[in-house]
């Protein structure tokens, strides 16, 4: 019997380790380091922020299409695949994203490529993430910021996998079998240490 106990404790031991190590695995990926990776879109947008945590407070359209929790680094994209990983640089500062929602939806018509999760947009515009409002303190109102971007890692499923284009356009619904040629100077800026972003197309 201790024999069987043993056996049946090692046996849900091993599924307890499997399990944690797969959810490790599909964990979203926007804090791993990026200097090793390689740039496959650079651009510049203007990016708005949202926090969508399913509480219905501030406009919360409910949980994010990629099946992720809300959480920092979340960010939504009107065309990009979700998964698509990268970074945003703003006045110096550099934040990792990756994209795990639509949007913004109808600002995309006017420029507004980018919604990044309201704890980043603070931390890289010097506010507070505001728990109750899910908004941004300390900005002065400011939800609009023009970034850099710097994909690099495409998601797997549908999507432009090239600079973005307005949600209107249904490009995210489309699977993308031509993405972008890397950027030429890549290997150049890599080995300068900038990132030399030039304007979206």
């Amino acid at each position: 019997m201790s024999a069987r106990f043993s056996l049946r404790s090692l046996a849900t031991l091993t599924a307890c380790c499997v399990g944690m190590l797969t959810c490790a695995s599909t964990a979203a990926h926007a804090d791993t380091p990026d200097k090793d990776k390689k740039i496959l879109l650079k651009g510049s947008t203007t990016a708005s922020y949202f926090w969508d945590d399913a509480s219905g407070r501030a406009g919360d359209t409910g949980l994010p299409a990629s099946g992720k929790p809300m959480q920092k680094g979340l960010a939504a994209s009107p065309s990009w695949p979700l998964m698509t990983e990268g970074y945003v640089v703003y006045k110096g500062k550099k934040a990792p994203f990756f994209v795990g929602d639509r949007g913004p939806g109808e600002p995309s018509n006017r420029g507004i490529m980018l919604d990044l999760d309201a704890k980043t947009f603070a931390e890289l515009t010097g506010g507070r993430f505001n728990s109750s409002t899910l908004g941004v303190d300390g900005v002065g109102g400011q939800g609009h910021i023009e970034v850099e971007y710097v994909i690099t890692k495409w998601g797997d499923g549908v999507g432009k996998k090239n600079h973005p284009v307005p949600f209107s356009t249904g490009a995210w619904s489309r699977r993308d079998r031509n993405p972008a040629p890397p950027p030429a100077d890549q290997e150049q800026n890599s080995q300068a240490g900038g990132i030399a972003v030039p304007a979206a197309r």
